[in-house]
């Protein structure tokens, strides 16, 4: 069966891990005074005192690579994930190397060049030979090898998700046998998976003990037999999976409290609710805006020159939108229209070749550069660098009657640039589309997210050709 080939195989990957650490902190020692160098000089200590070392370093790094999930299953986790979870484990253990190399035992005398070497060396062997290994077992399972068979109890929407999905990656080497359902008539197939009968025939078919796991995926109206289910699959001994049926209400990755031994799942996890997270923001936005202010000060202020030149009216244009918390405030931005009567630019979108655009304001709108202004919403608290943009209330009120989720954006600070807007979605793009992109950065913001979209706007952001 394969999980007992998965035991022989963890332990596998744990001995040449072991042994490619070894290898790592021994190539570092002969690239550093071999490869770089004549040989070790003078004071310099000899490779056995390195060796001297292994019987430590080594169960550490296997015990620090478990704890980082190094060793667990990786069918459907995506390269970078697996590289990601090396390197974490090896900043880990670089880290707690060097503290008790020379805080704590105060061993001056290793050169500190072996152990950036070997850290380097033993990150770069990892994880070549993981992609390799993953390569070859993605092709082996594509040849119908090493297979796991999994029997979905339920027919439900999330059942045929879970078999589109494992349809679309055979590389996982997952095998759905079949479906056992109360109100689906036996022999209905979707995509090749056979309805073999009702959930009753689950105590019949687990004692032939032919099935790697088994994938609860009940439709809501069948959870009254969730635990009957589960307490068989557990009489059996089968690795057994919950495959929820309202995956559309909750996030993929759901934020879970322990109420005093009572799991709560939250509906959706908004890591800017933090308080040590809207501090680090709102230090950021600060900083960020005013340095924005002082460097596009010249082009603003040639802007602000060409609009009144070329147009009668206010150089700033002021609009209420929608921000934080469903709370109305006044937008900046440089004006690119003729001056309208007060509420007219309120009741439609700008179209293409709309006549209200002046030539000055189109180039404006398409280079962004008419945004500038909010640099002083940010400063003043209203907006944040990176976040969803911003949308008057009229849309506000339309939208959230259209779109689902439409009104999760408002949890936090709208923003000058956004995950949707580095992706092309600005202008006249797909609403739908934008909401989902707003829903992905709130549910997975960090620091360096944002320092991401900060990035791709000075290479994607800027210039817009949905912008009229």
């Amino acid at each position: 069966m394969i999980k007992d080939n998965q035991k022989v195989f963890n332990r596998l990957m744990v001995i040449i891990d072991v042994g490619i650490t070894a290898a790592s902190f021994m190539l570092a020692y002969g690239f550093k005074f071999y490869f770089l160098g004549d040989g070790p000089g003078l004071g310099v200590l000899p490779l056995e005192e390195y060796i001297k070392l292994l019987p430590v370093v080594l169960p550490v790094y296997a015990l620090i690579y478990y704890i980082c999930g190094v060793y667990a299953p990786k069918r459907t986790v995506r390269r970078r994930f697996e590289i990601f979870g090396i390197i974490k484990a090896n900043n880990i253990g670089i880290v707690a190397l060097i503290i008790v190399l020379y805080m704590i035992i105060r061993e001056i005398n290793f050169s500190r060049s072996v152990i950036g070497f070997f850290y380097i060396i033993n990150v770069l062997v990892t994880s070549s030979f993981r992609l390799a290994l993953r390569r070859g077992l993605r092709t082996i399972r594509r040849k119908g090898y090493n297979l796991k068979h999994i029997l979905l109890v339920g027919y439900s929407r999330a059942a045929e998700e879970y078999i589109d999905r494992l349809s679309d990656n055979p590389q996982w080497g997952y095998v759905a046998c079949g479906i056992l359902d109360n109100h689906i008539p036996a022999g209905t197939m979707y995509k090749g998976v056979k309805v073999l009968g009702r959930l009753g025939n689950l105590e019949v078919i687990l004692p032939e003990n032919k099935l790697d796991e088994i994938a609860i995926s009940l439709s809501l109206k069948d959870y009254d037999h969730l635990e009957s289910i589960v307490a068989i699959c557990e009489k059996f001994g089968v690795h057994t999976k919950f495959i929820p049926d309202y995956n559309s209400l909750i996030p993929s990755k759901p934020y879970t409290e322990d109420l005093m031994g009572l799991p709560v799942i939250n509906i959706r996890y908004v890591p800017l609710t933090n308080t040590g997270n809207i501090i680090m923001k709102r230090i950021v936005d600060v900083v960020g805006s005013l340095m924005g202010i002082v460097i596009t000060s010249p082009i603003m202020l040639l802007s602000a020159l060409l609009i009144k030149l070329t147009s009668p009216g206010p150089v700033i244009f002021k609009q209420e939108r929608v921000g934080l918390h469903n709370k109305p405030f006044h937008m900046y931005k440089l004006r690119t229209m003729e001056r309208q009567a007060p509420g007219e630019e309120k009741k439609a979108w700008t179209v293409r070749n709309d006549p209200r655009v002046t030539p000055v304001g189109k180039f404006l709108r398409r280079t962004s550069l008419d945004e500038l202004p909010q640099l002083f919403n940010i400063l003043r608290g209203d907006m944040s660098l990176v976040g969803p943009r911003p949308e008057r209330p009229l849309f506000v009120d339309k939208f959230k009657e259209e779109i689902p989720r439409y009104m999760v954006k408002h949890q936090v600070r709208p923003g000058l640039t956004g995950w949707a807007q580095v992706n092309g979605l600005r202008g006249n793009t797909s609403i739908r589309k934008r909401i989902e992109y707003d829903i992905y950065y709130i549910e997975n913001w960090t620091m360096w997210f944002d320092m991401k979209i900060i990035f791709m706007t000075f290479f994607t952001g800027f210039i817009n050709k949905n912008a009229y």
